[in-house]
Order: structure tokens, then sequence, then C-alpha cells
């Protein structure tokens, strides 16, 4: 089988890309409480009316350094090469375009979060993170020193920090999640991992029922696929391992269709074609008049889906979002 009559006639999506959130010119303070941003928008009179206010937030200010330094915690300044990763990483190759994001952040605003680390438990005068893997990677692409905070940590203390961290992350996806907790199963009690990861039992079952049913370089091809939940990834499992999808699924994360898309697209059409037939939404492509896709509508019995791809043809998708309430008004008006 040729790969291109691998789940034939099925084209994957492209997603339109969410605009980037824009950032507040504002200053930080090194140890970061939020209830302590200066922002520097503010006028002088503001300023003045606030002095009260300010003077008390710098004594507790005083006393959160003090706190803080009797508990060990107090933000430094490291050499990025005198820092390794920790012992079990926690999330899959981030995108170039990702990483230049936050390289950009940084250099315009500076490193708002300290990152965790621990003194290295067998090299002398090294550091080992718990967590920021991506703020230090930006930090050595940027030439620059990081800020951190520094914990004489444990290895269990150390994955029961970094896990914790993890599961504040709206950008963690599950799959992520899945595999760190596979890679702690090889040296921590399933007790550490669920402390680690603020989850029960039955979410840990259902995590590493995932990573053993769906191969690994499966999984690694797929990608994060950012927004696929569990209910998702566990029907992928029971389909792979139900009908020995394995080799046709492997086939097709080689193909050209399936390495021009992003991961979570990449996810939704491979489910989509491993899905029983009668259970296939129907989905066509939209050309116009040269045969350039301008958009894809897939439909079922429960929804309708129209997805425009903003790279090829920009102007389309902005010409339908304006028109949309237009041709709403119009419907409603006609009695509908």
């Amino acid at each position: 089988m040729s790969r291109k009559d691998v789940f034939s006639g099925l084209q994957p999506p492209v997603e339109a890309a969410d605009p980037a959130s824009p950032l507040r010119n504002r200053v930080r303070p090194i140890l970061g409480s939020p209830d302590l941003i200066a922002d520097t928008s503010r006028s002088p009179v503001g300023a003045i009316s606030q002095s009260l206010s300010e003077l008390s937030e710098r004594n507790r200010r005083a006393e959160e350094i003090e706190r803080k330094l009797a508990e060990g915690q107090m933000v430094v300044s490291l050499d990025t090469a005198d820092i390794d990763a920790s012992f079990v990483p926690d999330r899959m190759p981030e995108t170039e375009e990702d990483h230049a994001r936050l390289v950009e952040a940084i250099r315009d605003h500076g490193q708002q979060v300290p990152i965790l680390v621990r003194p290295h438990p067998s090299d002398a005068g090294r550091y080992q993170v718990a967590f920021g893997h991506r703020r230090l990677r930006a930090a050595v692409a940027l030439g620059q020193k990081i800020f951190a905070v520094v914990r004489t940590l444990s290895d269990e203390e150390l994955v029961i920090a970094q896990g914790q961290e993890n599961n504040e992350r709206q950008d963690l996806s599950y799959i992520e999640k899945v595999r760190f907790a596979e890679r702690l199963t090889a040296r921590f009690s399933r007790d550490v991992i669920m402390a680690a990861m603020s989850i029960y039992k039955g979410d840990l079952s259902n995590m590493l029922s995932v990573a053993a049913r769906i191969p690994a370089d499966v999984i690694d091809a797929i990608g994060p696929a950012p927004g696929v939940g569990r209910r998702s990834w566990m029907e992928m499992a029971d389909l792979i391992a139900r009908d020995n999808y394995v080799e046709r699924v492997r086939e097709f994360l080689a193909t050209p269709e399936a390495q021009d898309v992003s991961s979570t697209d990449r996810f939704k059409v491979m489910l989509s074609a491993m899905r029983p037939q009668e259970n296939r939404p129907r989905a066509d492509v939209w050309t116009d008049e040269d045969g350039s896709r301008l958009a894809r509508v897939t439909q079922d019995a429960a929804k309708l889906e129209i997805v425009i791809d903003r790279k090829r043809s920009p102007e389309f998708a902005a010409f339908v979002l304006e028109r949309l309430p237009a041709l709403f008004e119009d419907y409603r008006s006609k009695g509908r």
C-alpha cells in the first residue's frame, strides 16, 4: 500500500492560529508577587495617591524576603552553563515558533518568573532543574544568566515539585502528562506519582493504559496535540488495540499530509480515519476556480464544522468572520 493510499480521501484540517495575546509593558519585582507589580503607565498623580498603600506593601515585601531567606528560597542569578535538565523529561519537544515567542518575550520584558533548581546530587558546583526548562532554553539562546530559586531536594521532592508545577500549567497537554507519569514509574511508587501530579488512582491507571497501548514512536510522531483530552486518547488506544492499526497508523504519520499540519489536526484526522465507517463525519473541500483550497467542511448528524486555512486564504477568512453576523440576522429575519 502506498503512503498516499493510507487512510485515502482524508485531508487534515488546519486550524486557524489564535492571535498572540499582547504583552503589557510593566515591571515585575524579581520575586514576582502579582500584587506588587509596578505599572509604568500609572500617572504621577495616581502614584502619589497610592503612596501610603505602597509603603505598606514595601513592609510586607521586606517580611516576604526575610521568610524566603529563612527557607532558603531567595532568587539568585545563575550561569545557564552550570544547570542541567531534570532527570525526568516532562514535555515533548516544543516547536521553534513557540521557542522563538518565549525568547522574544523574555528579551523584551525580562524573565518574569524564576525557575526552580537544586544543587546537582552528583556533580558539585552544578544545578539540576525541577521546573523551568523552556525558560532555561530561552536564556541560553539570549546568552544571559537566569533567575532561579535554589532548594535542596531529594529525587522524590524534585519530581513532586516538577509535577505540581506542571499541573498548574495550562499548556502542558494530556499526552505530555501521560509520558511524564510513565517515566516516573521507572523510579517511583504510584503514591509518589499521584502526589507529584495531583491525580487520583483511576486517573493514573488511565494514563498508564494509554502509554502502554499506543507505541512510543506513534506518540512521538503525533506530538503533544494540545487540546486533545483523555477521552480521545483512550479511544485511540482502544482502536489500536482492537483493530491492530499500528502499521497503518505509522504509514499515515509518514505521509506529507500528516507531517504538514499541526499536531492536534494530525491526531484528529487519524482518529477519524480509525473509527468505524458509519461514525465518520462527511468531509468536503471548497476550492476556488483555480483549484486552491478555501475551506474544509466536515458534517455529521451532530454538528457542522467549517475550517478555513488563514495562511492560504487570510482575506477569505476575514470576509467570512465579518459577514457571519449579517448572515445570521438575514436567517432570523426570515423567521426560520
